[in-house]
């Protein structure tokens, strides 16, 4: 059985704010793959991007874990999100989702914004 997806992390406020984290992956069993997480959110002008959320893991021998969701981007001023972790599997992990790109200038993290 499959877990459910991550859910997708919110958006930044209009201004300043970062966007929030993706929601992590189901678990599985029975030898099912595991969900991917979700992404992270984008952050507004100012701030920084969600973190990608963690891939579900998988229980079973031979199962792989989901891949882990990307970074959220920034928009301006700030830093892209991180990558979220690859799911756990007992035979092999997934993959660690993209970190988000960069703002095109430098800045401090916004102050947390609306999810």
């Amino acid at each position: 059985m499959v877990g459910g997806m991550g859910g997708r992390g919110g958006i930044g406020g209009m201004l300043v704010g970062d966007g929030g984290a993706g929601g992590a992956g189901g678990l599985t069993a029975m030898g099912a793959t595991g969900a991917a997480g979700g992404a992270g959110g984008n952050a507004g002008l100012v701030g920084s991007g969600g973190s990608g959320g963690a891939g579900g893991q998988a229980l079973a021998v031979g199962a792989v874990g989901g891949n882990g969701g990307n970074g959220g981007n920034a928009q301006d001023i700030g830093n892209g999100g991180n990558g979220g972790n690859g799911g756990v599997g007992q035979a092999g992990n997934g993959n660690g989702g993209t970190g988000g790109g960069r703002g095109l200038l430098l800045g401090l993290p916004g102050a947390p914004g609306l999810t």
